[in-house]
């Protein structure tokens, strides 16, 4: 079942490069903020599908609102920024910053989850952090708004995933859906008009196929994850450097970057070295990164984790 899970995970992360190449065309000739906006849009049939099926008694007031209103802020603006940085800079150089998320989930899951981080993760953490400063360069590169953006992402992913692991089990699934799409939608809405460009036919269509691409490569997703085990599956991710490399260089004519791929290299071996120790037991009582089982920059915020308790609760 690992190997069947891995390939779907393989599988859907291939889908997921495919819908970023699709962003990063269309933020040629549209802001972030438009397209984050026609994206929550095309999401609301599938929260209010979940609303009408949810089986779970209550309404949708929530139990921890302050919780509640900083993940949704922090939702809101993954997705822009990751949107902004895929337009700016290399696909390669957008994903290796992105791949941060878990180095922070670590670190925020101290305050937030009073998580206890023995030295070999924070090492990982260091060691990965001297992967990032490999791929900006310090001194010999311009650290520009899109590298400042693939970070905010990052940081944003990372927060709402920790809060989401702090009061996931207090929460309906559909308070925890509809707040964050509700705030991106409103945010989006309010900077539309500042931003807005007719849409063309053509990019009317690539923004109903970044909406399908999201959609069904989030299901591979929850079936990799439903099918095997996280330790298995979490590692998947970094195949999508492959796929940005590829991409890049055959689309876009990016330039194939040594340190970037170096610096990259750093940080999925991280990540790899969190997902592992916290899997072996150790000091970890909660597994943040194993448990973030998420891709936060998904246009429209369809959470994996969320649908996978969906089906748990069955």
């Amino acid at each position: 079942m690992n190997l069947k899970a891995a390939v779907l995970a393989l599988l859907g992360y291939a889908i997921f490069s495919t819908h970023d190449v699709v962003v990063k065309y269309l933020g040629a000739s549209m802001s972030p903020f438009q397209l984050v906006f026609f994206s929550s849009l095309l999401s609301f049939p599938l929260v209010t599908l979940m609303l009408i099926r949810d089986p779970a008694h209550g309404n949708l007031r929530p139990q921890h609102p302050w919780w509640m209103a900083l993940r949704s802020i922090a939702v809101s603006l993954v997705p822009a920024s990751a949107f902004y940085a895929f337009s700016q800079l290399p696909l390669a150089q957008a994903y290796a910053l992105l791949f941060v998320t878990p180095l922070l989930v670590t670190l925020l899951s101290i305050p937030v989850l009073r998580e206890q981080v023995g030295l070999p993760r924070m090492l990982a953490v260091v060691l990965g952090f001297i992967g990032v400063m490999v791929v900006l360069r310090p001194g010999g590169t311009e650290f520009g708004w899109g590298h400042a953006a693939a970070l905010l992402a990052a940081f944003g992913n990372a927060l709402q995933s920790v809060i989401l692991r702090k009061i996931g089990t207090h929460e309906r699934r559909v308070v925890l859906m509809i707040y964050p799409l509700m705030t991106t939608f409103v945010a989006m809405g309010i900077a539309l008009p500042f931003v807005y460009v007719p849409l063309e036919a053509s990019a009317l269509g690539g923004l109903v196929v970044v909406a399908i691409f999201g959609f069904f490569a989030t299901l591979l997703m929850v079936s990799a994850y439903t099918l095997g085990e996280a330790v298995i599956v979490a590692p998947m991710q970094y195949s999508q450097i492959i796929w940005a490399t590829l991409f890049g260089f055959f689309l876009f004519g990016e330039a194939i970057d040594l340190s970037t791929l170096l610096g990259a290299g750093i940080i999925i071996a991280s990540g790899i070295f969190i997902v592992i120790r916290e899997a072996s037991g150790g000091q970890s009582r909660n597994t943040p990164v194993l448990q973030t089982r998420t891709r936060g920059y998904t246009s429209g915020g369809v959470n994996i984790s969320l649908l996978l308790k969906r089906k748990s609760n069955k």
